[in-house]
């Protein structure tokens, strides 16, 4: 009867310990932390460890979500199915992307780690950092003698009352800059911040567009997220280098109602007629001048009216004395040529000066594309050169 009774009891430990789950189940929350439980009690003491730090970084930087909710759904989609050297692989690609000083076979470096949040107190949480506030040093990245400055070095610091450094180690404090303009954001990147020697965040003017830059100047927000608090500090008017810039490169501008041109023709078939639009008749260089004129005295809806450029969208933001053309005060052209007017389409090059209402002259060179509609020119793209 023992005999029954021990063999029974090690068939139910035999069928409890195959039940073990060996890769993720992301149908639900409570089927993943499962399974990533699973997993991780199937790997000796240090390992968990870095598999908690894998997690960690993934729910971090390899899923785009907003608050641990979301993150943590998002993570279950993108792990369903993943095995644990997979996950360690693919937290290996996260970090490398990210400039996170990070690696599956390195000593745990992070801490304790639990994306599902702690349920006990650890003995030492090191991301509960005592500090006040946040500070940030701007470095320039040095180019050529020609173009100057290519890039920024940002580097946020976390600060006692006293303005001091504060000193810490082994933390993971999840880091975020966000880079806006004029009021119109352009990106957002995300990193750690493990220790004082944090390196930063590296931003390249060749990843900068110059059609979102407003005079050359940019506003940089910084958050660092500890354990009780959220610490945030904003930098306005951070100068940039415009020569440095991404302008992307001019391309003829083609009516897409066009009809094309040479279709083939069936022999023993009669073929429908096909017709060319009429060629407009007026000078696109003219179309261009006027609405420079009418920014010049400040007549935004007249100008606003030559133009169909999806991209300056609706007249309050065309006009808008800020982000657009509503901060023009005079413009002086010097130059203007119409390198290319085919098929009706033209580009119009034009170098001009521009004084905008708080006194500052800029001196731009500009393409405007430009398509005919109803036999008259309407500028669809506006593309600034570099000087």
């Amino acid at each position: 009867m023992k005999y029954i009774k021990y063999a029974f009891l090690a068939a139910m430990l035999i069928l409890t310990v195959s039940c073990k789950k060996t890769s993720v189940d992301g149908s639900s929350r409570m089927s993943f932390q499962e399974s990533i439980n699973d997993m991780a009690s199937s790997l000796p003491t240090l390992k968990q460890v870095k598999f908690n730090e894998a997690l960690y970084i993934l729910k971090t930087f390899g899923v785009d979500a907003d608050g641990d909710v979301a993150e943590i759904a998002a993570l279950g989609k993108l792990l369903d199915g993943k095995k644990t050297n997979e996950i360690f692989a693919m937290a290996d690609q996260v970090a490398q992307k990210n400039g996170i000083a990070w690696s599956s076979t390195a000593p745990p470096s992070l801490g304790e780690m639990n994306i599902f949040g702690n349920e006990t107190a650890s003995e030492k949480d090191p991301n509960d950092i005592d500090a006040a506030s946040l500070g940030v040093v701007v470095r320039n990245i040095a180019g050529d003698s020609l173009t100057g400055s290519k890039g920024l070095v940002i580097v946020p610091q976390l600060l006692d009352n006293r303005r001091n450094k504060v000193e810490f180690d082994g933390a993971a404090l999840e880091t975020i800059m966000e880079i806006s303009s004029g009021g119109n954001k352009i990106s957002t990147s995300k990193n750690l911040m493990q220790d004082p020697a944090f390196r930063g965040f590296t931003i390249l003017y060749s990843k900068l567009p110059k059609e979102k830059i407003f005079e050359d100047k940019i506003d940089i927000k910084l958050s660092v997220k500890t354990t009780k608090k959220l610490l945030q500090m904003i930098k306005t008017g951070v100068p940039v280098n415009g020569k440095a810039l991404y302008t992307p490169p001019v391309s003829a501008v083609t009516d897409s109602t066009q009809i094309g041109q040479n279709p083939e023709l069936t022999p023993g078939v009669e073929n429908p007629t096909t017709t060319t639009p009429a060629k407009v008749t007026a000078d696109p260089k003219s179309t261009v001048t006027k609405f420079l004129s009418n920014l010049s005295t400040q007549n935004f809806k007249a100008a606003y009216e030559s133009a169909e450029n999806p991209n300056w969208g609706s007249y309050d933001k065309f006009s808008n004395p800020i982000s657009g053309f509503g901060s023009v005060k005079n413009i002086n052209i010097k130059n203007i040529s119409v390198p290319y007017n085919k098929d009706n389409s033209a580009n119009v090059n034009v170098t001009y000066d521009v004084t905008d209402k708080n006194g500052k002259t800029t001196s731009l060179n500009v393409t405007y594309g430009l398509k005919a509609v109803n036999n008259t020119w309407k500028i669809t793209t506006y593309k600034i050169n570099n000087p």
